[in-house]
């Protein structure tokens, strides 16, 4: 258990018989550790929504509070910078926004961070570019590509910063990926560290060194830990803020709004 990454291992709970699909293979239907954490970051946020809708009342109480305030920062950004457009795409960031959080501040309590695993955040990652593309030749057509095709460059570079935007464009699902699993994971490996210390320095607290470590490490443990928490909330703020982004650029195509 003192190994840092021993927290992120994928473990099977109830072992399922597995299933051959055509064209995809063997699929392992035990259900993990991971599949236990996304579903309780579910229940946790539809049980939140339904406490807050249900009893929501004129003078609001502290849930209703909070849930009033996260519907209206979402809200806010999604119109920001989308624009007069950024209702229709509200339900989406808002949904994608509470379930990333439900499971980053989950990842705080229980034994395991669902998005500290690539498969989940990739999952995210495509989800929201492919509806990136959808959006943008449903309401463009062909005159998608004209996003790689930047009018306020000369027209001799035109051609290369189109191929670089055209690149930039095919990495942003890995960024998002990245960026979240990143985040999430090398948070957990650090308070990870940080609490074997306070454990090694407990045992030896008898000694010299152990009086003066088990203080500084407790108190960067516990540092580290409202950190983790901050960045729990700026992980899922930032990945909704960079899908409006994404769909701002499809929505609008350069035109503003």
């Amino acid at each position: 258990m003192a190994d840092p990454l021993h927290q992120f291992q994928i473990k099977k709970i109830v072992d399922l018989p597995d299933v051959t699909l055509p064209m995809i293979g063997t699929v392992d239907l035990a259900i993990t550790n991971s599949h236990v954490a996304m579903t309780i970051a579910f229940v946790v946020v539809v049980g939140f929504l339904a406490l807050v809708t249900s009893n929501a009342k004129v003078v609001p109480g502290r849930l209703q509070s909070v849930g009033e305030m996260l519907f209206g920062m979402i809200d806010g950004m999604t119109s920001s910078i989308i624009g007069h457009d950024g209702k229709k795409y509200f339900p989406f960031v808002f949904a994608l926004f509470l379930f990333i959080l439900g499971m980053n501040l989950l990842g705080m309590f229980l034994t395991f961070t669902a998005t500290s695993q690539l498969a989940v955040t990739a999952t995210f990652a495509i989800i929201t570019f492919g509806l990136v593309l959808v959006i943008g030749f449903a309401k463009n057509g062909l005159g998608f590509f004209a996003l790689f095709w930047p009018t306020g460059a000369p027209l001799v570079m035109r051609p290369v910063v189109g191929l670089i935007e055209f690149f930039s464009f095919l990495l942003r699902p890995i960024t998002l990926m990245l960026r979240l699993f990143g985040n999430m994971m090398g948070g957990h490996i650090a308070l990870k560290v940080f609490a074997g210390f306070v454990a090694t320095a407990a045992v030896g607290a008898a000694g010299m060194a152990g009086i003066f470590i088990l203080p500084l490490s407790l108190g960067m443990t516990v540092g580290l830990t409202a950190l983790e928490f901050l960045v729990a909330f700026l992980q899922a703020f930032v990945f909704a803020v960079l899908t409006c982004i994404y769909l701002n650029d499809v929505v609008n195509l350069g035109h503003g709004h």
